[in-house]
């Protein structure tokens, strides 16, 4: 695609070159984590400077459409993958709704001391050992989420189940144990470098940290979770319904 300014338009040329930059990565040859130009080759297609292609290329990153790494360039985000509060799902269940295979790139299964939310959750003791699984998952060479997972000792998994399998699952065909309700802590924050090493981003890269505390139906506490995941590849969403309760009964009351 050529990219062109027309310096004769009233419209500045930052601006301009916003609504081309824009144009540019819906084409089939950036969509999708593919590099840009370098801004040297963009500035001169452009005719302008670095510093206004600069100011353009930092809107599309502030709203998230661009991802820059210094000494690397300048690469078009992929599209985010969203969860949604309405009725909470395993990860897997969510990423199969969106189409996505999920692989595991790493997988760690030991017995630890629990960590001070488990024993709240769980209400154990603090010298008590409990299974910990740990897995670095996301999309075909692209992780994407480190996951932390302690389970309560009550349900007696052993460590040896096929953890390739969706979790849940397991839970409910090989223990009879169905999950029902899931609380969530979801906070941002910068990649500390144990999980910028695993996600493969910079130090103090932003990520979103997700906890969930799992209960079954019998609001017996099973998982404790927490997922640390690359903020350019995961968003969040909360639809909240207003109960009737609030509405006024006289319609002509004015709010």
């Amino acid at each position: 695609m050529k990219l062109k300014i027309d310096r004769s338009s009233p419209v500045p040329l930052h601006r301009q070159a916003e609504v081309l930059l824009r144009e540019l990565i819906t084409k089939d040859e950036y969509k999708e984590g593919k590099m840009l130009p370098n801004e040297v080759e963009l500035s001169e297609q452009l005719k302008i400077s670095r510093n206004t292609l600069r100011q353009s290329i930092n809107t599309l990153v502030n709203e998230g459409l661009l991802i820059r790494k210094k000494g690397v360039g300048t690469r078009v985000a992929e599209k985010n993958l969203y969860s949604e509060a309405t009725n909470w799902l395993s990860f897997s269940q969510e990423m199969g709704l969106l189409g996505i295979k999920i692989e595991n790139f790493e997988l760690h299964i030991s017995k630890q001391p629990p960590t001070e939310n488990a024993i709240q959750f769980f209400d154990l003791p603090a010298d008590l050992k409990i299974l910990r699984m740990e897995r670095l998952r996301g999309k075909e060479n692209f992780p994407f989420v480190y996951f932390h997972s302690e389970f309560n000792p009550k349900i007696q998994l052993s460590g040896t189940e096929n953890f390739n399998r969706p979790l849940y699952e397991i839970l409910e065909k090989d223990y009879n144990i169905l999950v029902r309700t899931s609380r969530e802590e979801i906070r941002a924050a910068g990649a500390n470098p144990f999980i910028a090493a695993k996600l493969e981003i910079e130090v103090g890269d932003p990520i979103l940290i997700r906890k969930r505390f799992v209960s079954d139906i019998n609001n017996l506490p099973i998982e404790y979770n927490v997922g640390w995941y690359r903020a350019d590849s995961f968003s969040y969403k909360i639809e909240s319904v207003r109960e009737s309760k609030f509405f006024s009964s006289n319609p002509s009351e004015k709010y």
